[in-house]
């Protein structure tokens, strides 16, 4: 408790010192001079309420006289804002409704020839002036992009933003997940990791070589994309085939399968003979009907 009082009185004296000049007699000058500002301040107010009181009760007509010009000051600035209000609306009083009657007549029904709102009339000219303004800038001077141009633009970003999502996507591809892919750059990227990689066993043109032919009617291990996907990522050890799964990403496993499946039916010359089971393959890859072929 007395460590807390200290501490206290400690920040108390830090606090003094911080507004203290250094000079005891100035501060002592200081102190004084605020002292009687403040009795003078309190002294007017006081004063002023007596006068006012005083004014009051001798002299009641200046009293009333300046409530009255109060009044009327408050009536007057009432009305100005009525009347700013009423000609930007367009509104006349109705002691001027005779002012505003056409001097033609049907049926007996008479026309007012009320003026055009100030409100609408400031629209009408804004909306002129962005118009003009508007075709200065995207048809005469081309400053900026007109509906087509920026319709380009939005599709371009978009076709970015797609072909950063499947670049994104595509390594979560697998055997279960594959599906035939017959586009031209799926084929041409398989085509060129296929030349890297698939030669020396197959041949350049999936002829066959140390490895099977891949352009026939039959396969070792299947001819499904599924299962020519699980062959190259998983490999055929005992054959010499090595998984690929570890040199080549999902993505282009599933190129290099695609392409594999483009190669069947293109009868290459130097083809090596068929190895497998015969597997009629239709156009969507699905296999049909399989019949054993003896190695």
């Amino acid at each position: 408790m007395i460590g807390f009082l200290l501490q206290i009185d400690s920040a108390a004296t830090m606090s003094i010192k911080d507004f203290s000049s250094g000079n005891v007699h100035q501060d002592i000058l200081l102190l004084a001079l605020l002292v009687v500002m403040i009795t003078v301040l309190a002294t007017a107010m006081v004063l002023h309420k007596a006068f006012k009181t005083i004014i009051r009760v001798t002299m009641p007509d200046v009293e009333i006289e300046a409530q009255a010009a109060q009044l009327a000051k408050r009536a007057l600035r009432k009305q100005v804002r009525k009347n700013r209000w009423n000609k930007l609306m367009g509104l006349r009083p109705l002691s001027e409704e005779d002012d505003l009657v056409i001097d033609h007549s049907y049926d007996g029904i008479q026309e007012l020839d009320n003026p055009t709102p100030a409100w609408f009339m400031g629209l009408f000219y804004a909306s002129m002036v962005f118009a003009v303004v508007y075709i200065s800038t995207y048809h005469v001077f081309g400053v900026g992009m007109n509906q087509e141009q920026e319709y380009e633009k939005e599709m371009m970003v978009a076709e970015n933003e797609r072909k950063a999502y499947l670049a994104s996507q595509a390594d979560n591809v697998d055997e279960n997940s594959i599906e035939p892919d017959k586009s031209a750059e799926t084929i041409a990227r398989g085509k060129i990791i296929f030349d890297q990689n698939c030669i020396a066993c197959h041949g350049g043109a999936g002829e066959g070589g140390i490895g099977p032919n891949l352009t026939d009617d039959y396969w070792l291990h299947g001819g499904n994309i599924k299962d020519i996907f699980r062959t190259i990522k998983h490999g055929v050890p005992d054959k010499g085939m090595i998984a690929w799964e570890q040199q080549l990403s999902p993505a282009q496993i599933a190129q290099v399968s695609n392409y594999i499946v483009s190669l069947h039916g293109t009868n290459p010359p130097n083809a090596k003979a068929p190895q497998g089971e015969l597997e009629e393959i239709h156009n969507d890859n699905e296999i049909l009907n399989i019949t054993h072929l003896k190695q």
